[in-house]
């Protein structure tokens, strides 16, 4: 009995946890974004995964039928976000970039834990790219990108690719990933634990309520890992950048190098100044304006 209510007072503690953390989420990235949104026309779609649908959102650009189509993957930590979280960086980043943005709403943990992210990101994206002229991109090219978890997910969904839906992948963005486990004990984690808006902390729980019953060091875990994969030459050119105040710095840093080890072509930018979340959940500043400016010139690369 008494293990039982232990049990149930945990479940209820973990609940509210989540529940606060996703409003603050959503508040605080909408305040940062309150004065800088675009009228441009965008479409909820359900796409279908599995079983069942996910929402995409489509933001339309009067460009972008030649341009890549982006597919957006929202970050944080797989449990908070969504696609209203994402929804003005979503509108800027097609703004800026002259490309149609296709973000994707996926399934949450602790509700859906893993694998149900990373599956409906994979469904998703095959489905994507055997639809991509009729979602209005006529060059058929498709540019996968992420923040956070998100940049997780991306990385993730291109090395399990079919190799038909991967022709069509010209480039991914990683924007400041998480590629390994906390356990991998990288020094960030140690170096920038407090200071900034995501903690070691935080991130610790983020990756054990994604990962719920299943334990980082079982085979089925691995897939969750993109730096421990030994499929990293089959990646697209890639656009990776870190922040100094980020207890994931190291890990990207890592992956950045371990990408260029398998001659990936790897463009890799660190803002030194910067905290994890700076491109997406902080509005229009400066290192905003210098990352926007960076994927945009890397994005003309491409084409």
């Amino acid at each position: 009995m008494t293990h039982t209510l232990i049990s149930w007072l945990a479940g209820l503690v973990q609940a509210i946890k989540v529940w606060i953390t996703r409003i603050y989420y959503r508040a605080s990235n909408a305040w940062a974004w309150r004065n800088n949104t675009y009228p441009g026309p965008f479409t909820d779609l359900e796409i279908p995964v599995g079983d069942t649908c996910i929402t995409g959102r489509l933001y339309n650009n009067a460009l972008g039928s030649a341009r890549p189509l982006i597919v957006y993957i929202h970050g944080g930590g797989w449990v908070i976000g969504d696609l209203e979280t994402h929804h003005a960086f979503c509108q800027n980043l097609s703004q800026a970039s002259g490309c149609s943005v296709l973000a994707l709403g996926y399934r949450l943990a602790p509700e859906h834990p893993f694998p149900a992210a990373p599956d409906d990101c994979l469904a998703a994206t095959r489905w994507i790219a055997r639809h991509v002229a009729q979602l209005g991109c006529n060059n058929q090219r498709l540019v996968i990108a992420g923040d956070s978890a998100g940049g997780n997910l991306t990385t993730c969904t291109c090395l399990e690719l079919d190799p038909a839906s991967r022709e069509k992948v010209a480039g991914e963005v990683l924007i400041y990933p998480a590629t390994d486990h906390y356990s991998a004990g990288f020094r960030s984690y140690v170096e920038r634990a407090k200071g900034q808006a995501l903690t070691a902390n935080i991130t610790i729980w983020f990756w054990d309520t994604y990962l719920g019953d299943l334990s980082a060091e079982a085979p089925a875990a691995a897939r969750a890992f993109p730096l421990r994969s030994t499929k990293l030459a089959s990646l697209p050119p890639t656009l990776l950048v870190t922040a100094e105040k980020d207890p994931l710095r190291d890990e990207g840093k890592a992956y950045a190098e371990a990408l260029q080890a398998q001659g990936v072509a790897v463009n890799y930018a660190h803002y030194a100044s910067a905290q994890h979340g700076f491109a997406c959940s902080e509005g229009p500043h400066a290192d905003f304006r210098r990352f926007m400016k960076q994927l945009t010139d890397w994005l003309s690369e491409l084409d």
